[in-house]
């Protein structure tokens, strides 16, 4: 991992590369490198940090290139050094190549091709293939490539040129995604769209297996046997300037304030309030089997994860469905009593989440019918699964993921709808549902005017090493995301709890330098929630809460108080995730944290 970008084409590439890599920054990486056929030459450049330590590399270097490719690392096998930065190439320098994925078997093709003469310099699984396509290679790189990709175990896209092959590029993935950028002037191959659009908006996404043998403006795809395929562009309707800040200092706070518009992005033309329903048309195929289903199980990782939980209580309180939320990454380890009305739905912004699209894919190799709930039109997850809902909000850039949050809620509160109308949901109670999200964006908004007292809070409380986030009911999982922003972008330890299991042993931990965030809106449980916030109190904690507009009840007995306006129930984690977004943006922000890009973290996770 954990970025790609390779060109062939009339243009000077290098500067094509550096703008994919710079607009796949977002994605996390801890170095870079570039490797550009320079008339008979081979330019190429690595450096550990920021793309812009590349950019000095280079300096004012005239390279006149129209072939090359580009990387930004997110280190798996090997320390973070110029060495293990990619590209990386045979023993004559002669094949470049670039790799996102694991090899899982690296280490054992490594010790052959070592007693075969192959020289290594990096400590990473990826050079190991431009050894293994060294080996094959007898004038042919793409059928090089191709034999080599039978002795590789692992997940993998590969962009790969060789010297001797002047305008040539090709090109291979297998559970890491992989899209083409057809320009007028040549092809661009790239791990992500952001890295093409500024060139481009038509677009080709590789399957599995699938081989893009580029020359210039001219490519051929073709598979393992050889059969070549046609495949039509599709056209990238996101545009440059939501792949800019547009004034904001950070993309996070962008994402942030932007909520209002992204979540009635994600209700436009699917809300029939006369009808107490909703329309989704990606579902229309699969009607029967909805209709038969007996139980749901949602699949995802880390924030998407804690939207299938707040799902949950949606689902079995309103839709009487039997619904669990597993882990992505421990899906394939555990053994489950599926049966023919089963339904898998996978949860992933990018649609590109390795263990989700995993567990997708096992479950329809039992013939189970697959959902998919993704950002991002073509991706990985929506083609492998049997149908699906789009959130239709456009890229989300900043690591920490917070506008594809609440888009994810409020389209699993339109499945809520659309299956429980299916059921036994009332009329009435559809309408009202229908009628609370229709307000959602003045809400939001609403909720955003508290930014600046927020951001007070955050500077009161920055220097505190340790917090608590706790909730009950569809608020437990917002105390779970609350508590990862935090940890995700400012560094500080941070722990999600049910607001009832405190006293089962973690109530051990608070103390004055323990504050507390209670997410007590004025619902079902909220004379419980007073109850662990006196709890709490009487341990000398310090508690910030986030209650219901009007309540003067909370504003007595806690520290700190935010407000949101009164929705339904069901609805409340939309807006009581917006101060928790808020909140560790301003505390990252005081303590001089990379907001965007924070450390270790890669914002597509496409490897297990």
């Amino acid at each position: 991992m954990c970025g790609i970008v390779g060109y062939s084409g009339q243009k000077n590439s290098l500067m094509i590369l550096l703008d994919g890599l710079r607009r796949l920054e977002y994605r996390g990486y801890d170095s870079s490198g570039i490797a550009i056929k320079d008339n008979d030459k081979i330019y190429n450049r690595k450096a550990v940090g920021e793309i812009k330590e590349l950019e000095a590399k280079i300096g004012d270097k005239q390279i006149e290139g129209n072939v090359g490719i580009a990387h930004t690392r997110w280190a798996t096998h090997g320390t973070p050094t110029e060495a293990n930065a990619h590209p990386h190439c045979d023993c004559q320098g002669k094949i470049w190549l670039v790799h996102n994925g694991i090899i899982e078997n690296h280490q054992k093709l490594k010790k052959q091709l070592q007693k075969e003469g192959h020289k290594f310099s990096s400590e990473t699984d990826t050079e190991v293939v431009a050894h293994l396509i060294e080996k094959y290679y007898q004038g042919d790189l793409a059928q090089a490539l191709k034999k080599s990709l039978h002795d590789i175990e692992g997940a993998y896209s590969f962009v790969a040129f060789h010297k001797d092959e002047p305008s040539r590029l090709v090109a291979v993935k297998k559970g890491s995604p992989l899209v083409l950028g057809l320009a007028e002037d040549g092809v661009i191959v790239a791990s992500d769209v952001t890295a093409i659009i500024k060139q481009t908006r038509d677009v080709i996404y590789l399957e599995d297996e699938e081989i893009v043998d580029i020359n210039g403006s001219n490519f051929d795809i073709f598979n393992l046997a050889n059969e070549y395929k046609k495949k039509k562009a599709m056209y990238v309707d996101w545009s440059i300037e939501q792949l800019e800040k547009n004034g904001y200092p950070h993309f996070m706070l962008k994402e942030i304030c932007g909520q209002p518009e992204t979540v009635t992005d994600s209700l436009r033309g699917r809300l029939v309030a006369e009808e107490g329903n909703v329309k989704l048309g990606g579902l229309d195929n699969i009607a029967k089997e909805l209709n038969d289903m007996k139980d749901l199980i949602s699949v995802a990782c880390g924030t998407a994860y804690y939207a299938c939980l707040v799902g949950e209580y949606m689902l079995e309180e309103y839709a009487d469905l039997s619904t669990k939320s597993i882990v992505g990454s421990e899906f394939r380890y555990r053994k489950y009593c599926f049966n023919k009305n089963s339904v898998i739905l996978g949860v992933s912004q990018s649609g590109e989440t390795a263990d989700t699209l995993t567990a997708i894919k096992e479950a329809n190799k039992k013939y189970i019918t697959t959902l998919g709930i993704v950002n991002v039109v073509s991706s990985s997850v929506a083609r492998a699964t049997t149908a699906g809902i789009y959130n239709h909000i456009g890229p989300e850039i900043a690591v920490a993921s917070t506008k594809a949050f609440t888009s994810q809620l409020v389209t699993l509160s339109l499945l809520t709808v659309y299956l429980g109308r299916i059921r036994n949901m009332s009329f009435p109670m559809g309408q009202r549902i229908v009628q609370e999200l229709e307000k959602l964006q003045e809400k939001i908004s609403k909720v955003l005017e508290n930014e600046e007292k927020i951001a007070g809070i955050a500077k009161k409380y920055y220097q505190v090493p340790n917090f608590a986030f706790l909730g009950r009911k569809y608020n437990y999982p917002i105390a779970l995301e609350g508590a990862l922003k935090l940890k995700e972008i400012s560094y500080i330890h941070a722990e999600g709890f049910a607001g009832g299991e405190i006293k089962h042993g973690s109530l051990a931990l608070i103390d004055k330098n323990f504050p507390s965030i209670f997410l007590v809106p004025e619902d079902s449980v909220y004379e419980k929630n007073l109850g662990n916030i006196q709890e709490i109190k009487a341990r000398g904690g310090n508690v910030i809460a986030i209650t219901t507009e009007g309540n003067k009840e909370v504003a007595g007995i806690v520290d700190e108080v935010i407000y949101i306006p009164k929705t339904l129930e069901m609805l409340t984690p939309i807006l009581s995730v917006i101060p928790l977004q808020l909140f560790a943006y301003h505390m990252a922000v005081i303590k001089g944290k990379d907001v965007d890009k924070p450390r270790n973290l890669a914002k597509s996770v496409t490897v297990e």
